[in-house]
Order: C-alpha cells, then sequence, then structure tokens
C-alpha cells in the first residue's frame, strides 16, 4: 500500500510541475494515470507495431494524441521479441508481448501465458472478393472520389487510413495513406462489438445459447442481476453500472488497461436500475458477452478456435486477428484488428441476411432483431451492438439513408451498411475530433446516384 500511495504522490508531484491543472488533469487522472498510461501505452504500441506493422513513429503519434501525459512515456521496443516496455514518469512499469494468434496483451505474470495459435491463414485466392482477395477492377470516377476524399481529410489533419465502397457485393474502390494498405489489420475499437453479436448469433443459430434467456454466470445467481438477459446486454439496456468516459480511473480504461480479465472486470459491475430500461453504453457489456461467449464453449482456447473454425474462415477474413487479454478473453469490446476488405466482409455478411461465401453464419431472424429498435425509454437506435440511422427522433445522420445501421468505433471508425442501396461504405483512420461521416458517405452515395 505504501508503494502505491508513493507512486500516486509522486505523479500528483510531476504533473502539478508540469502544470496539470492548466490541461485539465482530473484528481482521477492524477491518482490512475500511471497504471492506465503504461498498459495503455504498452498495449496500443505493441498492436500498432506488431499486429498493423506501423513503424514507430507512428504508431508513438497515435498514442500521444490521448493526452499530453503520454508524451512522457518511456518506451522500449524488442523487435526481436515483439515486446514493449512502457511507463509513465517511469512508474507502473508494463510490458506487452505479441503471440501469434492471439495478438498483443500486457504481461500480468497471474495467469498462464498465452499460448501461441495457428490460424492457418486462408491462401491468396483469385477469386472475386468477398470468396476471394480480387478486388477487381474499381470504379474509376469512384476512386478518384475516395482518394479526393482521403486526401482532404488528411489534410484537415483527420488521418484517415482507409476508405472503402462497395455495392452489390463487389468492391468499387479502395484507397489507403499513412503505412496502409489492402493487407493492413487496423484497429476497429468498437466496431468489434459489432462483430462480437455475430459471434453470438452463430452460437444461437448452432443451438449453443438462447439470447432471450438470462446470461446464466454462476457469479450472479443469488442477486438482482440474475434475470439480466444476453438481450440486454446486446442492446446495451441491462441496467448494470460502467462508466465509460475514458479518463484514468473510470471503468473503461480500469478495464482494458489495468487488470488481467476484462470478463472478471465486468462480472463485478452493481445493477443499479432494472434491465431493458434505458440504454446506456458499455464496453462492460461487450465483456460480459465475450465471456458468455467463452462459457458456452468450455475454455478459452476452444472459444478462439471456435471463432476461427465459424467465423474467420467461412467468412474469408485473410488479414484479421481477434486479440485476446492476458486471462485468454477475446476482448470483444475493442480488439478486433482486420483489413478493409476484411471489415467490409462483415457488412456483406449483413447485407446478405446471415450468409457469405456460400455459408449461412447467422439466421435471417437474427439480422432482422440485429437490425430492430431496443425499446429503450431514452435511446431506442440501437440493436444487437449495431447502431442504427433511424429509431429515434431525429436520423443519426440526417443525409444517410433511413434503413442504414453502422458499426462504430473511437478515433472515428465507422462502417455503414445500407441495405436500401445494397452499400458499404468503411472509413478507418485515427481522428482525435470529429469525423464528417454525414458529408462525406453522401458525397460518395451521391456520386453511385449519378454513376447509375
Amino acid at each position: 500500500m505504501r508503494i502505491k500511495v508513493t507512486a500516486a504522490l509522486a505523479l500528483i508531484a510531476l504533473a502539478l510541475a508540469l502544470g496539470a491543472w492548466r490541461i485539465g488533469l482530473t484528481p482521477g487522472y492524477l491518482v490512475h494515470g500511471a497504471p492506465v498510461g503504461s498498459g495503455m501505452a504498452a498495449k496500443l504500441l505493441c498492436s500498432a507495431r506488431y499486429v498493423s506493422g506501423f513503424s514507430r513513429e507512428q504508431a508513438r503519434g497515435d498514442l500521444e494524441q490521448y493526452s499530453p501525459l503520454l508524451e512522457r512515456v518511456t518506451v522500449s521496443w524488442n523487435d526481436s521479441e515483439k515486446t514493449v516496455t512502457a511507463s509513465l514518469f517511469g512508474l507502473s512499469e508494463r510490458v506487452a508481448s505479441f503471440v501469434d494468434g492471439r495478438g498483443c496483451a500486457v504481461d500480468y505474470g497471474v495467469n498462464p501465458p498465452r499460448g501461441p495459435l495457428d490460424l492457418n491463414p486462408l491462401p491468396p485466392a483469385r477469386e472475386l472478393w468477398p470468396r476471394g482477395d480480387d478486388a477487381g477492377p474499381p470504379a474509376p470516377r469512384v476512386r478518384e472520389l475516395l482518394q479526393d476524399l482521403l486526401q482532404r481529410d488528411n489534410a484537415a489533419g483527420r488521418n484517415t487510413r482507409a476508405l472503402l465502397a462497395a455495392r452489390g457485393g463487389r468492391i468499387l474502390a479502395e484507397a489507403y495513406a499513412q503505412e496502409s494498405g489492402p493487407a493492413t489489420p487496423l484497429l476497429g475499437w468498437s466496431m468489434s462489438k459489432s462483430l462480437l453479436s455475430v459471434m453470438l448469433g452463430n452460437l444461437e443459430m448452432r443451438g449453443l445459447l438462447r439470447l432471450d434467456e438470462p446470461a446464466g454466470f454462476p457469479e450472479w445467481q443469488d442477486d438482482s442481476r440474475a434475470d439480466i438477459r444476453l438481450t440486454d446486454l446486446l442492446t446495451m439496456t441491462d441496467g448494470l453500472e460502467f462508466i465509460e468516459d475514458y479518463s484514468p480511473g473510470d471503468d473503461v480504461t480500469l478495464m482494458l488497461f489495468t487488470v488481467p480479465s476484462a470478463g472478471a472486470y465486468a462480472l463485478r459491475g452493481r445493477r443499479i436500475r432494472e434491465p431493458g430500461i434505458r440504454f446506456s453504453y458499455s464496453s462492460g457489456s461487450a465483456s460480459l458477452l465475450a465471456l458468455a461467449h467463452q462459457r458456452a464453449l468450455d475454455s478459452p482456447r476452444r472459444a478462439l478456435e471456435d471463432f476461427v473454425e465459424n467465423i474467420w474462415r467461412p467468412m474469408g477474413f485473410r488479414n484479421a486477428i481477434f486479440e485476446t487479454d492476458a486471462a485468454g478473453l477475446l476482448v470483444g469490446s475493442s480488439y478486433f484488428y482486420a483489413s478493409a476488405r476484411d471489415w467490409a466482409r462483415l457488412g456483406q455478411l449483413m447485407l446478405n441476411g446471415g450468409e457469405i461465401n456460400g455459408r449461412r453464419i447467422v439466421t435471417e431472424d437474427w439480422v432482422r432483431r440485429a437490425m430492430s429498435v431496443n425499446g429503450s425509454a431514452n435511446e431506442t437506435a440501437y440493436g444487437y451492438q449495431w447502431w442504427l440511422n433511424s429509431g429515434d427522433e431525429r436520423l443519426r445522420y440526417a443525409d444517410l439513408p433511413q434503413d442504414a445501421i453502422f458499426a462504430r468505433g473511437n478515433r472515428e471508425q465507422v462502417m455503414m451498411v445500407a441495405p436500401s442501396l445494397n452499400l458499404i461504405i468503411l472509413r478507418l483512420g485515427w481522428t482525435a475530433g470529429d469525423y464528417p461521416v454525414n458529408a462525406n458517405f453522401r458525397e460518395i452515395i451521391d456520386l453511385l446516384a449519378r454513376e447509375g
């Protein structure tokens, strides 16, 4: 305890010396800044370098967008071992390591080492996307527009790295920048939740769980959380307390960057209201869904193997990895990395009513439910880990199709799936502020309307 207090006081003193009050740092930031900052730096730098393949400079620049204090992180890279060691002001040193098939995670020394997993990558295929990895000839005008949008974005400092448009099961065009290309696995952040929902739908289709029944966690059997259903977790109307402000000391940063098991952290959440009444966005809910997925399949390794066997390979993923935490749980809230073409395969699955590449992944009924309003009293335009454009008083994006659904993630990751237009538009990057989704996607839609 004395060591923790001393470290916290040292961080406070250093932060005050740097003028912390002038940059709006909260007391929670000062107390939790070192463990969160060190864990965040080690994890994100490891994945940027050894999953996405970015240079050290770009990886470091992405990290430092989050806070001025992260400029003070000390980093040691080991490219031969694929590890990153980080500490903030020399405090709370953390090491993150890359493991084949599992990606990067902070090493806490309390769990068995994460064993490598052979994903047995699909070989290059000359068939057209989505079955193969041939994008085919691009539509010239669409390619010109995507390249122009990408250049405009990055001239404005938005750090767009991939833009892709696909219609009718065909990639129309794509554009890339900032060390990214068609085979670069890019972090989707909370877009991962949308894939996780598909994984739960697949288990339901196979009779391994029922989404309309209680989650069934033994840890909840003797308290008020026992009646929380998987559908409540999917629609984020579970009534559990979870703070997601992305400030050091709130639930999401502590869960992702300071503990070995995201699922164990989320299981401790208190029920503060009746399930089904109020929507409250929560990465903790997604971690509980990942835990339900894992327990339905008996073990962490079997859950990952099942994902590869029943999702990854049938969907045709070629440049993707779903990272696990130190305890072996898939980080379903945040850490799916995939190329733009692989992310777009997820969108195509939804457009196809649950089928892709000749394989049914989820039922048509599941797709209908996933794209339906949630029935809460405050924000209904959210389905099964998918954002809906309609369902609330106003459209989420005023100039985009009413029936569109979206996978969205931190740093302005966004994929629009519009059934009425048989269209997918995807943007991946690293934007610190807002991204003009409505205007840029509308520009693409208008061009396609003119082109016919």
